[in-house]
């Protein structure tokens, strides 16, 4: 199975990912963690990012489709694929569409996490208190939800479109989503 985890910055999308990894065997694939570690290696890569990241842009559709396709091998492996933070533009929804296809898989269900912009700046503030990551300063995350209100959310009716999407509220505690998540799961798979 190949999901999508789809919502704004601090939405809980890579702690949802990182249980059903643990609990479905499944890869994520995380655009943001790929770059944050391409950055930490001061890799070229990282290097041509890092000042991108910092200011809270999104990195080119160029760069993150072939992150993603360097990995796909990996998650066909594991029987499947959590996509967190990809895609992010409709060009990006469309490569991963034919790379999919490409390889005779698809994309199976887009759980779009709801949760309001108030509890975002909360959980943000939280989270660079506690991690310090560069992209999660206040300023850095207002120019991100920005970028995710005016790039990725018209991504909704693309899936919608699909059949493919599925909302979840994604204001409850962390185990409530996660409830809510796997049945979506449950009901793609039936």
């Amino acid at each position: 199975m190949n999901l999508i985890l789809f919502g704004p910055p601090a939405a809980g999308k890579g702690t949802q990912a990182k249980r059903l990894v643990e609990q479905r065997r499944m890869v994520q694939l995380s655009t943001g963690d790929m770059l944050r570690a391409a950055i930490a290696s001061g890799s070229e890569l990282g290097q041509r990012v890092s000042g991108i990241m910092e200011r809270g842009e999104l990195v080119s559709d160029a760069i993150v489709i072939e992150l993603i396709e360097q990995r796909l091998p990996e998650a066909e492996a594991a029987g499947g694929a959590i996509f967190d933070g990809f895609p992010r533009t409709l060009a990006q929804a469309e490569a991963l569409d034919a790379m999919l296809a490409g390889r005779g898989r698809r994309i199976d269900l887009v759980v779009r996490l709801k949760v309001d912009d108030a509890a975002l700046m909360q959980r943000i503030a939280g989270r660079f208190a506690e991690s310090g990551r560069a992209d999660d300063n206040p300023e850095s995350f207002k120019v991100r939800l920005d970028a995710y209100n005016r790039q990725t959310a018209p991504l909704l009716p693309y899936y919608e479109g699909q059949g493919k999407l599925v909302e979840v509220d994604g204001m409850g505690s962390i185990d409530q989503v996660a409830a809510a998540i796997d049945a979506a799961l449950t009901g793609a798979a039936a």
